[in-house]
């Protein structure tokens, strides 16, 4: 087997819309596409041996055990690969449910899509399947243990903590959105103007300097104190001379933890001699140059958590620990209790495995124990110095059981030290009573608390703390989102992209909007290139000065990741015509339809998709469609109109020389046509659709038409506006056009506006791309051979693995074709020498037409040559 591609799919997607997180392989059988698995000697039992939890796959028969009968009675490959994928990220401790496996045109190879936990994982598991299967094609032993192992690592080395990531499946059950803006844990909810961001357990609401003083324990200490919140007595020292000062100060038995410290590190606990001391001191010393040294209150150690200055959790911490049994040694016991399964690598389940470190073994010097010692029955022996979860530490709710004093210090404290998420660690007999009672103290404040002893304790009632957090960032009434239009199609994206954010823009809104030529925020470029893909996406959505997002949406884009959003308010279709067919597993316009489609497809319920009713693929993909839909068309008497708004329905057509919007019986006349500049006095059928899906869009988003109708007479086509789509530059003796053009419906509409055009001479600068079939090419020669008098092709980039003899010959054959004595010539000029060569063979009079990309930079080159020609 060959792996030929791995992409990551991240939003919704060809496969799905609500599975957004997918892998797609592209997988060549090789000559295992002439032997499924039934004809592989032993590869069932091997198989069934290896992950017997395979099992549990129904497959298509629907019941467990139904992937084994299919494998039994004899399967493809790819098949089997898909299923293991799954099932070793189900061992590692990622639970991934969903997966297709389809072969393709290319006989042999088949895309195998499975669903993904965390995106690193779900590539190395792609992988390892296919690793896996080969092994078990041949009959070798395969370390399975181990690729498990390197998964949980990856999964660890790329995840969100626990912490961060109850807010983030909180943020999805409420709807929403979110984004990651690094490999750590900073995160924003919501887009645009609606955008929060958080960083593990801290929001952009979080003081710098609560934080600051949460960090530093000794201001800590001071601030509590001044406002009689009970603290442990205690000192901060900077040397080891320091240590007999402290002894006296404050008395044995001592707490050592460095002044900067978290999680525990380096802190001891239990002193009770000069020597322990001075080690604790230097241990605490290799983290903070300053070490604080506190009288050890015996009793539980709390957490109470207080979000936005209330209470909502509270949990008692127990160490690591082990119970002895009379006949086990400690290090057998940790083995014992590292094999509960609730206890797992890193934060993948409820509890951590115990490890044996420096303060494991310092602990039980105490004791004079070693490993190899054997506890007697029911002594607990410490583990750790502290009761972190990380460590191997338990976690026992007593949220209900917090007495309404300590409360009141809880909510104080979160207010003295300016939190608005706030971890409290309390030493006490209990919480069930006031702290002054039973000599409870105030330990730490900690910012970014973690959250896993709450939202997933050992013993208790899970708190669903991180719910606190988002009801704080989005109280009700604000809204998370912005709103979003995406534009999908053959021709017209991009303009139609240009003329909606033209008009919102122009109803006070900042309009963030992508397109095949750049990044706009309001009118101002932001970046340069073909940004119509999922990154576009979420440069717009991230930018925290946009209230609307309108984007160009392309077909590459979705292919390649998905749509860059989880949802849209608005989906526009423009058409569907034969464009980059045979790329991507797309080889005809039922292919087409189905990458289109995903954009009306992630459009919300209440939604709308805007469809072409004169195109008929995109007439079916609103059958389908799970939203509202409204159409336009250049005929009022469509029958796909007539029925659509007999039934109540909303659609835009072109009528009586009028963009005309139909309101089931009524209709509601926009604009007339000519007075639209864009449509060029109504000679351009092409961009009247353009007009109309841009009326249509907008107009349901809730624009009134007078306000839609100053905004259609303001668009001028032109370079700033919308450039290379029918750009006009008027010289002395002749006119030039640049247009972007490049399939064969682009080239149709040139032709039919230039049967307007009144010029003794038609010349027409062509290419051709590469990438497209051969009678693509050939179409684009037929066409341009009935609208030029006289053709030029030159012939420079965009080859993708072909040669410009070939592309170049395929143009001829198809302008010979049509008309045997086509004028043409070809030519291989620069980039401005080619432009300045078309004027010097033009007539007087002429109308030069640029197609595509056959010169870069046509339009700063006319355009410099025009200015050229007013100076002189």
């Amino acid at each position: 087997m060959k792996i030929e591609n791995i992409q990551v799919l991240r939003g919704p997607n060809i496969w799905s819309v609500s599975r957004k997180k997918l892998i797609q392989m592209r997988l060549d059988l090789q000559e295992l596409e002439h032997r499924p698995t039934n004809k592989i000697e032993g590869f069932y039992e091997r198989l069934k041996t290896l992950i017997p939890s395979l099992y549990e796959h129904r497959c298509s028969p629907g019941v467990a055990g139904g992937f084994f009968s299919r494998v039994l009675a004899g399967t493809w490959m790819g098949h089997v690969v898909e299923h293991i994928a799954l099932e070793i990220q189900t061992l590692a401790g990622m639970d991934a449910g969903y997966g297709r496996t389809r072969e393709t045109k290319t006989t042999g190879v088949y895309n195998v899509v499975f669903a993904y936990v965390e995106e690193k994982v779900g590539i190395y598991a792609a992988q390892a399947a296919v690793r896996i299967a080969e092994a078990l094609i041949a009959g070798n032993d395969f370390d399975l243990e181990a690729e498990l192992q390197k998964m949980r690592e990856i999964r660890e080395d790329t995840r969100l903590g626990p912490s961060t990531g109850s807010i983030v499946d909180e943020a999805i059950a409420r709807n929403i959105p979110w984004i990651r803006l690094n490999n750590q844990s900073l995160v924003q909810l919501g887009y645009g103007k609606n955008q929060v961001r958080i960083r593990a357990t801290m929001t952009e609401r979080t003081s710098s300097i609560a934080v600051d003083i949460a960090g530093n324990k000794d201001e800590t200490k001071h601030l509590l104190l001044e406002q009689a919140i009970p603290v442990a007595k205690g000192m901060t020292i900077s040397s080891a001379e320091q240590v007999d000062e402290v002894i006296s100060r404050v008395g044995f038995p001592l707490v050592f933890k460095p002044l900067n410290g978290n999680h525990g590190r380096g802190i001891t606990i239990n002193v009770k001699t000069r020597d322990e001391a001075v080690s604790a001191y230097e241990h605490a010393a290799r983290l903070s140059r300053k070490v604080i040294v506190e009288r050890y209150i015996t009793g539980y150690d709390f957490r109470v958590l207080v979000i936005d200055n209330k209470m909502v959790a509270a949990a008692m911490r127990v160490p690591a620990h082990v119970n002895g049994d009379g006949t086990s040694t400690i290090q057998q016991l940790i083995n014992t209790e590292n094999s509960d399964p609730r206890r797992g690598y890193g934060h993948e389940k409820v509890l951590t495995l115990i490890t044996v470190d420096r303060d494991t073994l310092d602990l039980l010097d105490k004791k004079n124990y070693t490993l190899d010692s054997v506890p007697p029955q029911g002594e607990m022996v410490f583990l750790k110095s502290t009761a972190n979860l990380s460590t191997g530490g338990t976690s026992i709710d007593v949220t209900d059981h917090v007495h309404p004093q300590n409360i009141f210090y809880a909510e104080r404290i979160s207010k003295i030290i300016g939190l608005d998420i706030c971890g409290i660690d309390i030493m006490a007999e209990n919480l069930t009573e006031p702290l002054p009672h039973t000599g409870g103290v105030v330990l730490e404040v900690n910012a970014a608390p973690g959250f896993r002893m709450h939202v997933a304790p050992s013993e208790g009632l899970p708190r669903n703390v991180a719910g606190h957090v988002i009801d704080m960032l989005y109280p009700p009434g604000k809204s998370a989102r912005i709103p979003i239009i995406a534009i999908t199609g053959t021709n017209g994206k991009t303009t139609t992209t240009r003329l909606i954010a033209h008009i919102v823009k122009n109803n006070r809104k900042r309009v963030g909007y992508t397109t095949s030529d750049g990044i706009y925020v309001q009118n101002t470029l932001m970046l340069k290139g073909d940004t119509t893909g999922p990154v576009s996406t979420e440069f717009i959505l991230k930018d925290p000065t946009v209230d609307f997002a309108v984007l160009e949406t392309a077909r590459g884009g979705i292919l390649r990741s998905g749509l860059g959003f989880s949802r849209c308010d608005i989906g526009v279709i423009t058409n569907i015509q034969e464009d980059h067919l045979g790329l991507s597993d797309i080889h005809d316009l039922e292919d087409l339809m189905r990458v289109k489609s995903v954009v009306i497809n992630s459009v919300k319920k209440d939604g709308w998709g805007i469809l072409n009713a004169d195109n008929e693929y995109c007439v079916r993909i609103g059958k389908r469609a799970d939203c509202n839909i409204a159409y336009f068309s250049r005929h009022e008497n469509n029958p796909v109109i007539k029925a659509h708004c007999k039934n109540g329905g909303i659609a835009c057509v072109s009528e009586n020389g009028f963009i005309t919007i139909i309101k089931g019986d009524w209709k509601i006349r926009v604009e007339r046509t000519i007075s639209i500049p864009l449509t060029f006095g109504g000679t351009v059928p092409f961009m009247i659709d353009n007009v109309m899906a841009a009326t249509l869009a907008t107009f349901l988003w809730g624009i009134k038409t007078e306000d839609i109708r100053i905004s259609l007479e303001t668009f001028i086509p032109s370079a700033a506006q919308t450039p290379g789509r029918m750009n006009i530059f008027e010289f002395k003796n002749f006119r030039f056009m640049v247009d972007f053009a490049h399939n064969p419906d682009g080239y149709n509409g040139i032709r039919e506006f230039l049967s307007y055009i009144d010029s003794p001479q038609k010349i027409g600068l062509i290419s051709g791309t590469g990438d497209r079939r051969d009678d693509d090419l050939r179409e684009l020669g037929r066409i341009a051979a009935t609208m030029f008098d006289h053709i030029v092709i030159r012939q420079e980039d965009h080859l993708r693995g072909r040669t410009k003899e070939n592309i170049i010959g395929l143009l001829l054959e198809g302008m010979k074709e049509v008309k045997p004595g086509v004028s043409y010539e070809v030519i291989d000029f620069a980039n401005v020498k080619s432009i300045e060569y078309l004027i010097e063979v033009a007539q007087p009079g002429a109308f030069i037409t640029v197609l595509s990309d056959a010169v870069n930079g046509a339009i700063d080159i006319v355009q410099s040559l025009r200015e050229k020609e007013r100076d002189n």
